[in-house]
């Protein structure tokens, strides 16, 4: 069962969930997209009405935190839930050498039975007590991440000041008070963690043509939404059903974001997005 997206952050409406849960209804599964936590204080707040637990999809946000106004604080995404996932894919701010991820809980009953599911369902050697998979962490890929694992938090401070040049400088442009581009939104009470930089812009294809003919990245993440993918026409859906994910999938681009890009790199950026749309 698909929800539509907040426009401003991507992430789950949380207005729109509460007509989506049904007497089969296991979870809610928000995605903390792009680096920003999703609305979890009225997701929780719906699961618990439910009765259904909130899983975090937190695979582009590890380092995020968010402050619940519960009294405890900024908490990291992936910890804000019953339990929240990572994913170490060599392109996240935390990345191995090839596939992995991570799943965090403060539930013991849970953590034990996922314990028991990463390795075939079994505590014993050919005894299973669940259907599991093969899925653990290879002992290269942690030996990789352990060697990286220390400097995330100066990378994610590098990220941080790379969206905040961006943002500067694309408003001294001019180019947002204009209307041909729209900046990242912030929530409250969060930190952004920029696994991508992602602007709404006018005549978006055009751009990315105009961007790669002067030799600088971009990427569109995710130009077909689910519920128009092949794969779930089984579940009846059609254009129109979700028109705020249907509209961002139509408009977004993501820049260059990573840590070690410089000034002078951004400062061509933002002059190739200013020259496409002076000329």
């Amino acid at each position: 069962v698909f929800v539509d997206i907040d426009s401003a952050t991507f992430n789950l409406d949380p207005n729109r969930v509460a007509d989506a849960i049904g007497p089969r209804t296991k979870a809610l599964l928000p995605v903390h997209l792009f680096g920003q936590c999703a609305e979890m204080g009225p997701l929780n707040e719906l699961g618990c009405r439910a009765g259904i637990p909130v899983i975090e999809d937190a695979a582009q946000a590890l380092g995020a935190t968010m402050d619940l106004g519960d009294g405890r604080g900024d908490r990291h995404a992936g910890t804000l839930g019953l339990a929240g996932c990572y994913s170490f894919f060599p392109t996240k701010n935390l990345g191995g050498f090839g596939d992995g991820g991570l799943v965090v809980t403060d539930d013991a009953r849970l953590a034990e039975r996922l314990r028991l599911l990463r390795v075939h369902g079994g505590r014993q050697l050919y005894h299973h007590e669940y259907v599991g998979w093969n899925s653990r962490l290879d002992a290269l890929q942690a030996a990789v991440l352990a060697v990286k694992l220390p400097h995330l938090d100066a990378w994610s401070k590098a990220r941080a000041a790379n969206a905040d040049r961006y943002d500067r400088w694309l408003t001294e442009s001019g180019v947002i008070a204009r209307g041909w581009v729209r900046l990242p939104f912030r929530g409250a009470q969060r930190s952004h963690i920029f696994n991508q930089y992602t602007l709404r812009v006018d005549r978006r294809d055009e751009l990315r043509t105009h961007l790669s003919s002067r030799g600088i990245g971009n990427s569109v993440y995710y130009p077909v939404p689910l519920h128009l993918q092949d794969c779930f026409s089984e579940l009846g859906y059609t254009k129109g059903d979700f028109p705020e994910t249907e509209r961002a999938c139509g408009d977004v681009i993501s820049l260059p974001i990573f840590p070690e890009l410089t000034g002078d790199q951004q400062e061509r950026v933002v002059g190739a997005i200013d020259e496409f749309y002076r000329s």
